[in-house]
Order: structure tokens, then sequence, then C-alpha cells
């Protein structure tokens, strides 16, 4: 009955204009789920899992690309030397054998990217509670697995299709629509001429001066300066302001290479609305890398930064435009910004 009420909420919900397409993260009870603006959805269990987690990923369209594995380690501790994972899983405290032939296992991992398999194995949990190890503390709830699922097929606008993974029905795949255009941000003047003496000498002069005119709460013996060749006629300044226990917020600016100099601020404007309502970022631990020619940010929730928001910017010779947004909510020792769930991405 409850999955009823959740079916029919997502059904008024994917009637609305482009919400299929619109980046979401939602949490079901111990489970987490991230569609991106592609609509390529990635879910796991959260909380008190003890390292050992699994991770369900699906794609947009007719095609079922999907994968599904279980994994024992954390971001800060690998895993022991035990017996693999693969002949000690249980459910409900019964043998859990993988069926089928197309599983890779190793020690501490198993993975299966066919379609047949998943469904079997996510048709065997179903009904159970949780997922665990002979012999040891970890444990993979299942508790919001159903509603994680039931919420992919509706951002993917499966629902009573036959590839859908909960509500089944008899309409074909192609009745599946396929995921949304990939933007591309092209990029500009990728080797620009390096800065002569005399241009580093002109924009450090100019960088005291902001650095005397900025209200920022860091001291101005601490504040860090950097200066960059953006393009040919553009150099970009950065300079730390505001610092807290694991975190800098950076002031930046678009300052021209001949004098006289003149700016403007940098802002990263984002191209959708996030949970919080503000589709403006701060400059959070930025750093310009010069070989990718990308800007990134970087928010740790913490300072083991398990969690936060990861996010790639590339000048496009008026202002960045976002390449990459990765966030990871949940805290809980599983990984680093390199492998958190993206809600943008973009060629």
């Amino acid at each position: 009955m409850r999955y009823r009420r959740v079916f029919a909420l997502f059904v008024g919900l994917v009637t609305a204009p482009l919400l299929w397409a619109a980046p979401a993260q939602k949490t079901f009870s111990d489970w987490q789920v991230t569609c991106n603006n592609q609509n390529f959805c990635v879910t796991r269990n959260i909380g008190e899992h003890q390292g050992l987690v699994m991770t369900l990923t699906r794609s947009a369209g007719a095609r079922t690309a999907a994968s599904l594995r279980i994994d024992l380690g954390s971001k800060s501790r690998p895993p022991v030397k035990d017996p693999p994972i693969a002949t000690r899983l249980l459910l409900d405290g019964q043998p859990l054998l993988p069926e089928g032939e197309h599983w890779q296992i190793t020690a501490w991992h198993m993975m299966t990217d066919d379609p047949e398999v998943i469904t079997a194995f996510l048709k065997t949990i179903e009904h159970g509670q949780a997922i665990t190890l002979q012999d040891g503390q970890q444990s993979i709830s299942l508790s919001g697995l159903q509603g994680a699922l039931l919420f992919i097929d509706a951002q993917q606008k499966r629902l009573g299709s036959e590839t859908a993974w909960v509500k089944k029905g008899d309409e074909p795949p192609l009745s599946v629509p396929p995921a949304p255009a990939l933007k591309e941000v092209a990029l500009v003047n990728p080797t620009p001429t390096p800065l002569t003496t005399e241009e580093l000498n002109a924009l450090l002069d100019y960088a005291n001066w902001r650095l005397n005119n900025s209200q920022c709460s860091l001291d101005p013996m601490r504040r860090e300066v950097r200066v960059t060749a953006l393009t040919d006629d553009k150099a970009l300044l950065i300079i730390d302001c505001e610092q807290g226990a694991y975190n800098t917020v950076d002031l930046a600016w678009l300052v021209s290479r001949e004098k006289p100099l003149s700016s403007r601020p940098v802002r990263l404007r984002l191209p959708f609305t996030p949970d919080n309502g503000n589709d403006e970022m701060e400059l959070m631990n930025p750093v310009f890398d010069e070989k990718t020619r990308e800007l990134t940010t970087l928010s740790k929730g913490r300072a083991l930064a398990d969690c936060g928001i990861s996010t790639r910017w590339r000048f496009d010779g008026q202002r960045f435009r976002l390449v990459r947004y990765a966030q990871e909510p949940t805290c809980d020792n599983w990984h680093g910004p390199e492998a958190w769930p993206t809600l943008w991405v973009t060629r």
C-alpha cells in the first residue's frame, strides 16, 4: 500500500514539463539516489553499513545499461583480510549466493552488468530486511531500496514498461525516452600566451590593491594571491578571503592584461537550481588547472572529505560555465570527491 502511494506521487511528478531531465538527489530511508542531467541514476545504501555497500547504476533509454556491485571497504580503511564476500553474504541470516555466470568477483568486490542477473538479484532481495556478512558486523540495510528503484523508474520514465525495475508493464523498451542531449562547453584559447614579467608585476600590484579594498576576515598576511594567464587578453586573479576549519572561500576576478587594467568579478552560476535554492556558488577551495584549463571547487562537508560538493568549470571566452557538479550529502566514510555522484555533466 505504501508503494502505491509513492507510485501515484511519482506519476504526478514526471508529467510536469522537463522534470524528467532535471538533476535530482533524494533519500529513501537507508538508500540515497542521484540522477544527473542525462538521467543517469545511481543509488546506494547509506548509514551504519560499516563498509559494506551495494551500488546500482542505470542509464536512460531503451537499452538496459545497468550495473550492480557490492564492495567491502571505505575511504580511510582498507578491507580486512577475510574470505571473499561472495561466499559470506547472508539475506536476513540465510545464505545469499549470487546466481548466474556473469559476475566479476574478487575478495572484496562483486559486480555484474547483466540485466537479467540484476533483475533476478533484485527480485531475490525484494522483501528482505538486510544483507550481512557471515562472521562480520557489516550490513546493507534494504529499507528504502524499493523506493529508490521506483524513483529511478519514474525519473527515467520507465513506469509501466517492460524495463521497469519495480512497476513493470506491457509497454515496449522503445517507449522509454532516450537520454537528453549532452551540452557542450567549448575550450577557448587552450594555450594562451604566457604572462610577461611586466604583465605579472602589473597584475600583482593590482592584486595588492584588491587585497586592501576587499572586506575579508582572513588576515592579509595569510591571503594567498594567484595570477594565471586565462586567454591572450585576460588573466585570472584569485585571492583567499575567508577561512574555516577545512574550507577556504576565495574571491576571483577576470583582469585585462593590458593597461589600464580593468576587471570584473568571477561569478559561478549553476545551470540548474540545487535543493538550497541558490544557483550561485562560492569559490570554495578553488584551483585553476593550467593543463586542463578548468577551474575546480571543493566544498568539504567535514575534514575527512567524504562528503560535500565538487565542481569543474570551463571558461568560454566570457565566463566560466559548469562542466561537472558532484555532490555527496552523506558523511559515512565511503568515498572521496573523485567518486561522488554527479548531478551535472557536459562534453
